[in-house]
């Protein structure tokens, strides 16, 4: 620990953020990657793309998170979803919320990053209307009604919540070991299925996946790995800097658009610091912008009518309340906490895909009725 300074080491961690975000957005707005859109694509046009891309790129991260853990950098127990209590119940009404939000949003909280950089002012609303519905879900109104209900309900799981740790638990065998191989399993398994069909194959299903996975991986390094101290000077305590929950993390957008808006908010307050989370919302806009505007796609576009207006304003306020309520939205617990292979993370993924689904039938009902 000698002559490290904490605050400079802070400053590499978030530069280091700050880029890989820059690099998601504009892969995103190069490839059109979204959860949503993936889900949509299958249910309205039969198309799998998009899905495979998405697929890959959690490959990518379940492979490259649990290598490191196989390697003894990383510890799954030391992020907010491996942890020994399950939250099913969060994630099982949180996902929900999420996932029929980002349907009624026109796409889930990073996706909306990403056309807010393409010049979507529709977007750009939704991403406010999340920020505020998403702190108050971390320290308001909400937050008090979250863990008064749904939080109560818990599974208390001594080893951890993750499966390397579980399976370690209950054969003896080292987790690390454990992480590595079962690492490798599901990620072949998951890339046999991407490969599966031609589709699978495409410059841009590969450019999107592996793009998008290697830096939600990147970003487990980059928070687990160079900005961990074992002990912090100042506290003598064990730290990962520039953390909102200070434990390690990757990209996720519901919690961190509502701290990037109190930062905002109270920048003259010394006490509100720069995180990694709020470094990578502005990341990911500023990166999507560069793409869009290099390429020529940036495009203003505005709101189309009221109903679209009052669509947009409950999708961002159900996207909020829920992506905290889950720990996560699409990239934070989809991508990044199912890296991690946390029974929770695969609630509430399962539970974000089946809210997008019954919005995609409401959806369907109300054009129905119109005609």
């Amino acid at each position: 620990m000698q002559d490290i300074d904490p605050t400079a080491l802070a400053r590499q961690v978030l530069w280091a953020a700050f880029g890989l975000a820059v690099l998601f957005g504009a892969i995103a707005q190069r490839t059109h990657f979204c959860t949503m859109g993936a889900v949509s694509d299958i249910v309205n046009l039969g198309d799998w793309t998009r899905m495979r891309m998405w697929v890959l790129a959690i490959a990518v991260a379940v492979v490259g998170f649990n290598g490191m853990v196989a390697l003894g950098w990383l510890e799954a127990g030391k992020t907010i979803y491996a942890g020994p209590q399950v939250l099913w119940l969060s994630a099982l009404v949180g996902g929900l919320m999420f996932g029929f939000g980002m349907v009624l949003a026109s796409g889930c909280g990073s996706k909306s990053l990403v056309r807010v950089g393409g010049g979507n002012l529709k977007s750009l609303v939704v991403v406010l209307v999340l920020a505020v519905s998403a702190f108050a879900t971390l320290k308001g109104i909400t937050a008090v009604l979250r863990a008064n209900t749904v939080d109560r309900l818990a599974l208390q799981l001594a080893p951890g919540q993750d499966l390397p740790s579980l399976i370690g638990s209950a054969t003896g065998v080292a987790t690390p070991v454990a992480a590595g191989w079962l690492g490798l399993a599901i990620g072949a398994a998951l890339l046999a299925w991407v490969l599966r069909r031609p589709e699978g194959r495409s410059a841009n299903v590969w450019l999107g996946g592996l793009g998008i996975g290697a830096v939600i991986v990147a970003l487990w390094w980059v928070s687990g790995r160079l900005g961990y101290l074992p002990e912090h000077p100042s506290t003598l305590e064990e730290a990962f800097l520039a953390t909102n929950s200070r434990r390690m993390e990757s990209l996720s957008m519901a919690a961190p658009v509502g701290y990037a808006l109190d930062w905002l908010l109270f920048f003259s307050d010394k006490s509100k610091l720069l995180t990694i989370g709020v470094v990578s919302v502005a990341g990911v806009v500023v990166g999507s912008a560069a793409w869009a505007l290099a390429s020529g796609s940036f495009r203003w576009e505005g709101f189309a009518n009221v109903e679209d207006t009052a669509n947009h304003l409950a999708g961002g306020a159900l996207m909020g309340v829920g992506g905290v309520t889950a720990l996560g939205c699409t990239v934070g617990q989809g991508l990044s906490g199912v890296s991690t292979l946390a029974l929770g993370s695969f609630v509430a993924l399962a539970a974000i895909v089946g809210g997008a689904l019954l919005a995609l039938r409401y959806q369907g009902w109300r054009i129905e009725r119109m005609v």
